[in-house]
């Protein structure tokens, strides 16, 4: 049995692990990622994910170490977490009746061995109203998620389409994982 590191302290992808039968243990990643409001590019993601995996690796080289990342991106530019409920108001406002994509890289590093990949998810919202908006971020409290929304929240109902893998958008893509681990 592998020694498996999720270097992430996100609840979601905890819940997404498990929920797929993977039993690891959790060492959050100390790297400091700073990408929102930068033009999208993928390398930038998965630089990131690549990072966070390093940063535990470092330390737990006898492990396999997960390391994953996800943006929302807008109009090419990358929405990380809001800052507060004001940055949070403006990003959902700017979702509003338009499609945006989630970008999740994910980073396995087990014995020197780098695999590195990225998931895309087109998301269309419907057109949101200020009290919408408001009411969801007194509710939800969305600081911790990129975009500022978390499509799993109970009530979400800001979407109307999604292209692609749930739980790519939910913040871990469980299919690319899965193929990615067969291959170490």
């Amino acid at each position: 049995m592998r020694d498996i590191i999720l270097a992430s302290s996100s609840p979601r992808r905890r819940e997404i692990l498990s929920q797929a039968g993977y039993n690891f243990r959790v060492i959050a990643s100390c790297y400091d990622e700073k990408i929102q409001g930068l033009n999208y590019t993928p390398d930038i993601v998965i630089n990131c994910a690549y990072q966070k995996a390093l940063d535990v690796y470092k330390k737990y080289p006898d492990s396999l170490i997960i390391g994953a990342d996800t943006v929302v991106v807008h109009n090419n530019i990358i929405l990380g977490k809001p800052r507060d409920k004001i940055d949070a108001f403006n990003m959902l406002k700017s979702l509003s009746n338009d499609t945006h994509f989630v970008a999740t890289a994910v980073c396995l590093i087990k014995n020197e061995k780098v695999l590195k990949d990225i998931e895309i998810t087109y998301v269309t919202f419907r057109k949101l109203s200020d009290d919408d908006i408001k009411s969801y971020i007194e509710l939800k409290n969305p600081l911790d998620k990129a975009g500022s929304y978390g499509i799993q929240d109970e009530g979400f109902d800001f979407s109307i389409k999604i292209d692609g893998e749930l739980d790519n958008v939910i913040g871990f893509p469980i299919k690319l994982f899965n193929r990615m681990y067969q291959t170490l």
